[in-house]
């Protein structure tokens, strides 16, 4: 039997939970993002003389188990490689350990937030864990597979066991990478790209569209927000580098709209103002959405954007209790926060809140803040969840002391309560959370602009009339996931 070829690895981004509830899987419905932290790593192994291939289970997963064993068994490669979440991090365990019994010999490597955060846990707990790359993982896993085996201490942020079973972490930091030297991800390896991903219902114009990202990290350090893979650094790519992006997406896929991956898009503000110049001054049909934090924004700059094609803008609010803001994060002046979201409507683009209940020192008085508040301001649409404590946050470290806390982390999707602040009951926070959203949906105004996006975004409409009783069934159970 021939050994397995270094030079061919195979990427998986798993589902996360069991097969027969992908159906009835209200998160994949509404959103399918393609996994790009894998297509980015793959297009630089490529570039470096490597054969790469990516299964993404979440948006095929009826085949793609069976895929990945053909793989194995086809193209032998040495190496599997799986970016996972909280969530999906035991699904890609259990893929792992499968990999081994298709293809004995072959090395599991794992990556992403989680395992950033767990570190030398992951391979303490999970003897189908064999390597660990901790933060970015193009420079960390080209250096480990061009290194031999015996040379592997000098692989900074590797973790790894040697020969007697030790665990042992190279911690070394690494220079940050120049994101503009990097390749434009691999898109044409996910399998129907990019008819098989889809942006969140009413959050795009036009098909097809897709996310991208142009930007890595966040200079803020807010409680709730994972910090295992970047720590506080921030880069983004040139206004150039940008442009020459969206105009490969659509040559190459026909892509029309696109929704920036970032935290902050519009921390640099020369960037933007660059970058919109060059879609004005040179065309390319498209439309973008963008994620942004009130301070980096002016109603000069939105004009702009908006005649660059900004469709939508959206803000993460957290919650319209102000004293409880400030204690989770920088800046928690709700009033210029306010006054922010009403020139985003007065610049002509669609406003999207981010809201979380359920963090530590909720209260349904908070609660009630956060409604009135978010109530009173033209905000066209909103993502309210459930607030989770996950083991790269900085509050993590605390969790126990501020509530109950059930750590089970396939659970972990902010979708579900798992964390019950002190004084609130689950129960409670369920009514609470449903309530908030039918309020929402039952504003005149609201009602109107989901309305108006019959010729806005009319592919909207027509998924969510192909999954109109999962949405009711979803609107009533307040479940993510229904049983099959």
């Amino acid at each position: 039997m021939p050994s397995p070829n270094p030079k061919n690895i195979l990427f998986v981004h798993p589902l996360g939970y069991k097969l027969e509830q992908a159906g009835g899987d209200i998160s994949r419905m509404t959103n399918i993002m393609p996994p790009l932290g894998l297509a980015s790593i793959a297009a630089y192994l490529d570039e470096r003389g490597f054969e790469t291939a990516i299964i993404d289970c979440y948006a095929q997963p009826a085949q793609a188990e069976q895929l990945m064993y053909a793989f194995l068994l086809e193209k032998r490669p040495a190496y599997i490689a799986f970016s996972c979440t909280t969530s999906s991090f035991l699904d890609g365990v259990r893929l792992a350990a499968r990999a081994k019994e298709v293809l004995p010999g072959i090395s599991t490597i794992f990556g992403g937030v989680h395992v950033s955060a767990l570190q030398e846990k992951a391979l303490h707990d999970y003897p189908a864990v064999d390597f660990v790359v901790v933060g970015e993982g193009e420079e960390t896993l080209h250096e480990f597979l061009v290194t031999p085996a015996q040379s592997r201490a000098q692989v900074a942020r590797l973790i790894w066991r040697d020969d007697s079973g030790q665990v042992i972490f190279n911690d070394q930091k690494r220079p940050p990478l120049d994101l503009d030297l990097l390749p434009f991800p691999a898109y044409e390896k996910l399998a129907n790209y990019p008819e098989a991903y889809q942006l969140p219902i009413f959050n795009y114009p036009k098909e097809p569209n897709t996310s991208c990202i142009s930007s890595r990290g966040c200079p803020y350090a807010c409680s709730y927000c994972d910090r295992s893979v970047f720590r506080r650094s921030f880069r983004y790519n040139s206004a150039g580098y940008l442009y020459r992006h969206l105009a490969y997406l659509k040559e190459k896929f026909g892509i029309r709209h696109i929704n920036f991956y970032d935290d902050q898009f519009t921390f640099n503000r020369e960037r933007v103002e660059e970058f919109c110049r060059k879609m004005m001054d040179s065309p390319l049909g498209m439309t973008f959405n963008c994620a942004v934090r009130a301070e980096h924004i002016d109603f000069e700059l939105l004009q702009l954007m908006k005649r660059a094609g900004c469709w939508m803008i959206s803000l993460g609010i957290e919650t319209g209790d102000e004293n409880l803001l400030a204690q989770h994060r920088q800046n928690a002046d709700l009033t210029m926060l306010a006054d922010k979201i009403r020139l985003i409507n007065k610049a002509g683009i669609r406003v999207k809140g981010l809201l979380m209940m359920g963090l530590p020192g909720e209260s349904e008085e908070s609660i009630k803040k956060s409604m009135d508040y978010v109530f009173s301001l033209p905000i066209d649409d909103f993502n309210l969840a459930k607030f989770t404590p996950f083991p790269g946050s900085p509050i993590y470290k605390n969790i126990h002391q501020l509530g109950s806390f059930e750590e089970d982390w396939e659970k972990m999707d902010c979708m579900q309560f798992l964390f019950i602040p002190t004084g609130m009951k689950k129960e409670r926070l369920e009514e609470l959370f449903i309530l908030f959203y039918k309020s929402h949906f039952q504003q005149p105004k609201v009602l109107w602009g989901y309305v108006t996006m019959l010729w806005k975004s009319p592919s909207s409409w027509r998924r969510f009339a192909r999954n109109f009783f999962s949405f009711i069934s979803f609107a009533r159970s307040n479940k993510r996931l229904r049983d099959k």
